[in-house]
């Protein structure tokens, strides 16, 4: 609900409006709370994927390069949303979009790196620089390029993507894939922690208001820290030595890890780049339709789709992940109805600052496994939920539903399967194994070839006596 104590409701609507700054920062750290986590989380799966993250011997020095990942994490979502709210040139909407670290990305990271330590990150970060700037190039012609991405093939990647990583949270919670083997993995002290943070996350989400609802991810893991600290799972002595051996302060390095090109990460990146995109535009008509009861300009989405490419590319020159617009603060626009790209950009000022902090990196790191699981289960469970959202405006005709089940099967039975295919060329058994290119290229290419209905005798021969009636949120044809 609008606050009319900050402006008008004329100027609450207008991108260009700077409330008084006693209000507009509490307003931009809000934003950075809503995301903050969600930003982070990346660089720590695939840290821990790699095997220089938690439970890896990296431990001893108090895993160096998983903290410079988070620092880049935040120091680059901070000047990809400078983009955005100020712009340049051509580059950003010139409106209120946060932008971070993507979760799209990780299930085409984690096959690139999987247990091969830092080794793997010359070529990872070559295909994030490669794909962001072939990202910006789609900003010429997204327009043009929406047709071939409808709901039935958004919402079937964004439920892929979630359905990727929700293994990834139960590992986490239950105490971390290196801690399989061990007696401990499973324990009721580890899903303790876990369970703190989900039930503080869902109790703060439907019976807190304000600020304490947008923040309730960091407060839930603030909670399973302190449930932590209890019980021995982190201790002061432990914070301490972390904080002492981060630098006050740091810049970023060019190339840190180098730089090589591989064809599966490019190809990788590129066909997840449309993917982005695509989820761009939606974020960008949703801040425009929230905040400002109008529709997304021409030059409002290239503009962001080209600050979404460039964001990433220079974000994988110096160690960044891909960059895109996120949607929990389209949310947080429309509930508070304040539109002021200018605070924003406090916002990202913010991230900015910690970014070149590595003593924020050295706090987060001292996070115990199974308090972040808590909080990934929670934010990739809400990612599968999104995908099936986007499936509520499909027309569940037998047309779609077969695409559907196809994509699925294929996607889904690789992902958890991935010997299935060991005799295939390296590149293409990486992309395959992802699950994900596999479920979207699928989609789109019968998407765009089959006819436009089947009869109803073509699908009953194998749906089981299973039928189903659904129309979608579409009107009937």
């Amino acid at each position: 609900m609008a606050d009319n104590s900050i402006g008008t409701p004329a100027q609450l609507r207008d991108p260009n409006y700077t409330p008084a700054l006693h209000r507009a920062v509490p307003l931009g750290i809000q934003h950075v709370l809503a995301m903050f986590v969600s930003n982070i989380t990346p660089a720590i799966i695939i840290s821990g994927a790699a095997g220089f993250g938690f439970g890896s011997d990296a431990g001893a020095n108090g895993f160096p390069d998983m903290t410079y990942l988070i620092q880049m994490s935040m120091l680059f979502a901070g000047i990809a949303t400078l983009f955005q709210t100020i712009g340049l040139g051509p580059v950003g909407a010139r409106l209120p979009i946060v932008q971070g670290t993507s979760f799209a990305f990780i299930p085409i990271m984690i096959p690139l790196v999987a247990g091969q330590g830092v080794e793997a990150l010359p070529a990872l970060f070559g295909g994030v620089v490669v794909g962001g700037l072939f990202h910006a190039v789609l900003a010429t012609f997204i327009g043009k390029i929406r047709f071939a991405l409808p709901p039935l093939v958004t919402g079937l990647v964004v439920t892929m993507i979630g359905l990727a990583l929700v293994k990834v949270g139960i590992q986490y919670a239950a105490g971390g894939v290196p801690a399989i083997t061990q007696p401990e993995y499973g324990s009721l002290l580890n899903w303790g922690a876990a369970l703190v943070v989900v039930f503080v996350t869902l109790g703060l989400k439907f019976f807190a208001r304000g600020m304490l609802s947008v923040s309730a991810v960091v407060i839930g893991i603030i909670a399973g820290y302190i449930y932590a600290l209890m019980f021995g799972m982190v201790t002061f002595e432990g914070i301490g030595t972390s904080w002492g051996r981060a630098a006050p302060f740091a810049l970023p390095e060019l190339f840190r890890y180098g730089f090589e090109f591989s064809i599966a990460a490019v190809v990788g990146f590129c066909l997840m780049a449309f993917v982005s995109a695509v989820e761009t535009v939606g974020d960008v008509s949703g801040i425009t339709k929230g905040g400002a009861g109008r529709e997304a300009t021409d030059k409002e989405i290239s503009g962001a789709t080209y600050a979404d490419g460039v964001g990433t590319a220079i974000a994988g020159l110096f160690g960044g992940f891909p960059n895109t617009s996120f949607s929990q603060n389209v949310g947080l626009i429309a509930m508070t109805g304040v539109m002021s790209r200018h605070v924003v950009t406090i916002g990202a000022l913010f991230l900015i600052l910690c970014g070149l902090v590595p003593k924020v990196g050295a706090v987060i790191r001292t996070i115990p496994i199974e308090v972040l699981g808590g909080g990934v289960i929670v934010m990739f469970g809400m990612v599968v939920a999104a995908g099936i959202s986007m499936l509520s405006d499909v027309n569940w005709n037998r047309r779609n539903m077969v695409i559907f089940a196809i994509s699925l099967s294929v996607g889904l039975g690789l992902q958890l399967d991935p010997q299935a295919v060991q005799y295939l060329p390296e590149t293409l058994r990486i992309l395959m194994t992802s699950g994900l290119l596999p479920a979207a290229l699928i989609a789109i290419v019968l998407n765009l070839v089959l006819p436009e209905e089947l009869a109803a005798e073509s699908t009953e021969e194998v749906s089981g006596g299973m039928a189903g009636h659904g129309e979608g949120s579409l009107p009937k044809s």
